[in-house]
């Protein structure tokens, strides 16, 4: 079957994650990612470890698959014209350079609009290319904190804390891939690209959601609350005899239901927890009342008797537990494929389920500089022995 980005070609220019995801969602999608890589080390993530396996980084192999990585020395006047080369058939372009920096490296992305009309670009930047703080580096650690994220993680009382993964690259990166299928979509209306500019301070604050609304009607600032819900009740984890479990009660059906499976039906009859407002301003007596149950028996025999219920809860799993479980395998999130250093190897796979353009199978993420003379002699049309030559100065 077709895929939907079938005859898509996007250049990636982007290193570390929110750009590589980015195109990597694309790519998923049936897009041709070209990966331009500098001599050396390459992306950055290549580096990042431990772990390593055969001289290769989780970190890299998480956002690089489906793609082919071209070496490509932008400082020099032949790399800037591979660049060109490509842009002007490429239909999209992904960059996170420092601000200025692709006007250094005289590669302007008016510039190269203009040149081919129907390119759509996409920068990707901490604060954004319109900025105050525009040529300030942004990483993700910053970008939590700065945009009070870090602020509503953690105990009450406790210390900021951040998420366990690069959480607002990423949610920049599916923002990036969606605004670029907008593009994308226009331009069949329109004839023309656009630019489109990302940021992550952007991404994540908007990110906020119900959090950042609460302030907007109230003014007041929210509070830490560990891992309850700041506005629904019970909505937490609950000690059992055994493991705990995770519990989210989201309306009164769903907690006059959970009173009669614990045997608290009286709870029913207490007006501290009549409604959703109610339980939430009165979770310090609720919990307990409830936790008091939980604990006369294990974690997975209160699961079962909630999910017959009907009720949403579940274990409170380790990541080697996630990974290993049934229901990811029958949704085929891991696959296995052929890595060139690795050979068979474990990858996880695109999360989008589409009935008549599938994503495509997932192919291993590029080794440094693999597809250098493929996409020379491909796209650019150079001889295969210029195209080897090449490659073989920058390895």
């Amino acid at each position: 079957m077709t895929t939907a980005l079938d005859g898509i070609r996007v250049l990636d220019l982007s290193r570390i994650l929110a750009g590589p995801w980015c195109a990597m969602i694309l790519g998923d999608l049936g897009a041709e990612v070209i990966k331009v890589e500098n001599p050396g080390h390459g992306d950055d993530t290549r580096t990042f470890g431990p772990p390593f396996k055969d001289g290769e980084s989780a970190y890299y192999l998480a956002a690089n698959r489906n793609k082919k990585s071209l070496l490509c020395d932008l400082k020099s006047n032949e790399g800037r014209d591979i660049i060109r080369g490509l842009a002007a058939d490429a239909d999209v372009l992904v960059e996170n350079f420092r601000f200025g920096q692709m006007e250094k490296f005289d590669l302007a992305l008016d510039g190269l609009r203009a040149a081919n009309p129907k390119l759509i670009t996409c920068s990707i930047s901490g604060y954004g290319r319109e900025s105050p703080v525009a040529e300030r580096a942004g990483y993700d650690f910053m970008i939590q904190a700065e945009s009070g994220l870090m602020s509503i993680i953690g105990e009450p009382g406790g210390e900021p804390m951040k998420v366990g993964v690069a959480i607002s690259d990423l949610i920049t990166g599916n923002n990036a891939a969606q605004a670029v299928l907008a593009a994308l979509l226009a331009r069949h209306k329109t004839g023309r690209g656009q630019h489109i500019d990302l940021a992550l301070l952007d991404c994540q604050v908007a990110a906020l959601a119900n959090v950042a609304s609460a302030y907007l009607m109230t003014g007041e600032a929210p509070d830490r609350h560990g891992n309850a819900h700041a506005a629904a009740a019970p909505y937490e984890p609950f000690e059992t005899a055994d493991e705990p479990i995770a519990l989210a009660i989201g309306n009164n059906r769903q907690f006059e239901t959970l009173c009669r499976v614990l045997g608290l039906d009286d709870l029913l009859d207490d007006p501290r927890y009549g409604d959703n407002a109610s339980r939430v301003n009165n979770r310090v007596s609720l919990k307990p009342a409830l936790e008091a149950v939980f604990k006369t028996d294990g974690r997975d025999a209160w699961l079962e008797k909630l999910h017959a219920a009907g009720l949403p809860a579940g274990a409170i799993r380790t990541v080697d537990e996630v990974l290993e479980s049934p229901e990811i395998a029958a949704r085929g999130l891991i696959r296995e494929i052929d890595h060139p250093a690795m050979g068979k190897s474990r990858l996880m796979a695109s999360p989008l389920k589409l009935s008549d353009t599938p994503v495509v199978e997932p192919k291993a993420p590029p080794m440094l500089g693999q597809h250098t003379v493929e996409v020379l002699t491909g796209v650019l049309g150079w001889q295969r022995e210029k195209a080897e030559d090449y490659a073989k100065r920058l390895a």
